[in-house]
């Protein structure tokens, strides 16, 4: 499953703060953050299976990311979930038209955080409607937002500590490396198997077959100019690669 802390307006300096990790089967094909070579305005990764992505921003700030609901045994949808994010980035539409116009019964269970400069937007179908976020620092994982799971209330504490050593970048990666598995007393009851749930209840999450693939740290300063620094893992959490996209205005 996926993780996402994003600090919206929380900070003068950098008014769009995420930092977030993909969790993913290694054997899904994938493609790290880059520019995208058919719209090079966009950055981010690519799902190669279905042609979306989890998390990406334009030039301009446009921004989109989107976690899968933890709901075992629910039919899948028709259409991918990837391709949420996807479409908002490549279109032109404020973040709030978009989340009115959704089709909220194609997709499997989903989280989509939009951001069109003005305001940022949660919506999912299975937390209706649509609403606008005020600024502040939230967080999103495999349930509605700002669900109280152990990991989620952690990273959001430390995502708040590690913006007071901004523009520094260890603070919000070390949080992303958290490797704790949370006690059996305290993890949520989602219905997968309890082998799982100790699995998924880390905030960086490694097995051989299944974990955390992306590690990414988004920042935007007040200028428009975007860094986005993004770290790739392989099975059982190795280090295999890292990237880095800035733009200046």
């Amino acid at each position: 499953m996926c993780l996402i802390v994003i600090g919206w307006r929380a900070s003068a300096a950098f008014p769009l703060l995420v930092a977030a990790n993909r969790d993913e089967y290694h054997h899904r094909a994938s493609a790290v953050a880059a520019r995208w070579p058919d719209a090079p305005q966009v950055i981010g990764g690519r799902d190669l299976e279905a042609g979306g992505t989890w998390l990406g921003i334009r030039d301009n700030g446009r921004f989109a990311a989107v976690t899968n609901v933890r709901e075992p045994g629910m039919a899948k949808g028709a259409r991918s979930r990837g391709e949420l994010p996807r479409n908002f980035l490549l279109g032109s539409e404020s973040a709030e038209d978009y989340a009115k116009q959704l089709d909220y019964t194609a997709h499997s269970g989903f989280n989509l955080l939009l951001a069109d400069g003005e305001k940022l937007i949660y919506c999912s179908n299975r937390d209706l409607p649509p609403r606008e976020l005020k600024p502040g620092i939230y967080g999103l994982s495999n349930h509605r937002l700002d669900s109280p799971w152990p990991k989620l209330l952690k990273a959001r504490e430390d995502f708040s500590r590690a913006m007071n050593t901004l523009p520094d970048e260890a603070a919000f990666f070390n949080l992303l490396a958290n490797r704790d598995i949370v006690s059996d007393d305290l993890l949520p009851d989602t219905g997968v198997p309890l082998e799982w749930e100790r699995l998924l209840s880390g905030i960086f999450v490694k097995s051989p077959t299944y974990g955390t693939r992306a590690s990414t740290l988004l920042m935007q300063r007040a200028n428009g100019a975007i860094r986005l620094h993004e770290r790739s893992f392989g099975p059982d959490g190795q280090l295999t690669q890292s990237s880095l996209i800035s733009t200046s205005e």
